[in-house]
């Protein structure tokens, strides 16, 4: 089963004078990006926070966010009181203001609060840890649910590649008569004598070189493959994707030998069919 690499994942522990948020989401990327935001008494953790991650998710564009929020009356952090003067006097210098507007301002500066504490409480960081595994599951279950409306779309179109695939093959030999009706035509209002022998030889030479027979068992083998991949235990949006341009390679080379009207407007319905399959192909994992 296939999996989305959009995907959003969040819970919320309460401790007793703290609230923690732990918030993932995830888009598309070619390799696996993680932006994370973690106050800065947690940092010593991110490295491990980043592994479970990575383990998880294994690829995409990952916003991982820490939040905490004090709850509680008690409370390790301080009013740094030198940065706050400081800021307060250099916006004095900038505008005109009142201490209690000046201080409001100040305030939301950088390190205006200072902690104590430098040692992330062995208890508190189980309930991290926990709230990360809850939200991790989240995003997975998110991941999943949206793989299997992608599935369903690849069934469709495959199912619908496949059915125009159907119509060229009956369509083939109309195509290879009208092409060969086209070239005894066009050699008759010349009004000239050739060998019949010789000109029997040269048309099939000729017709030889618009023969779709390859291209044809070779895309439906690729529909197949694409088929049997999608049905794996694992989600596989590269190799996927690979097979997906080996099918448009076999499509392209048949547009380029039909020299027939009506086949080539099936070829643009298949390369339309195509090319939205390769835009959902993104989004897989």
């Amino acid at each position: 089963m296939i999996q989305s690499m959009t995907g959003f994942g969040k819970h919320v522990i309460q401790l007793p004078s703290k609230k923690i948020t732990i918030e993932l989401k995830s888009l598309n990327s070619k390799s696996l990006d993680i932006n994370a935001r973690i106050p800065q008494a947690y940092r010593e953790k991110e490295l491990e926070l980043r592994k479970m991650i990575a383990d998880n998710l294994v690829r995409g564009k990952v916003d991982f966010g820490l939040y905490v929020e004090i709850t509680g009356e008690e409370t390790t952090a301080e009013v740094n009181q030198g940065v706050v003067k400081n800021y307060m006097s250099q916006l004095a210098k900038i505008a005109e203001g009142d201490d209690i507007k000046l201080l409001e301002l100040a305030l939301r500066m950088p390190d205006t609060l200072k902690t104590d504490k430098n040692d992330i409480d062995e208890q508190e960081y189980k309930a991290i840890l926990s709230a990360m595994n809850e939200a991790l599951s989240n995003i997975v279950e998110f991941r999943n649910e949206e793989g299997e409306v992608l599935e369903q779309d690849f069934v469709d179109r495959i199912q619908t590649l496949n059915r125009l695939l159907e119509e060229v093959k009956i369509m083939d030999p109309e195509r290879l008569g009208s092409v060969r009706e086209r070239l005894e035509r066009a050699v008759a209002d010349l009004k000239v004598e050739l060998d019949a022998n010789r000109f029997e030889q040269e048309l099939i030479y000729y017709l030889e070189k618009y023969d779709i027979t390859e291209e044809k068992v070779r895309l439906a083998n690729h529909l197949k493959y694409f088929e049997t991949t999608l049905n794996s235990k694992e989600s596989n949006g590269k190799k996927l994707g690979f097979i997906s341009q080996e099918i448009g390679r076999e499509i392209n080379t048949i547009g380029s030998k039909a020299n027939y009207a009506p086949m080539q407007q099936l070829v643009v319905q298949m390369k339309d069919e195509l090319e939205k399959i390769k835009e959902q192909m993104l989004n897989v994992l």
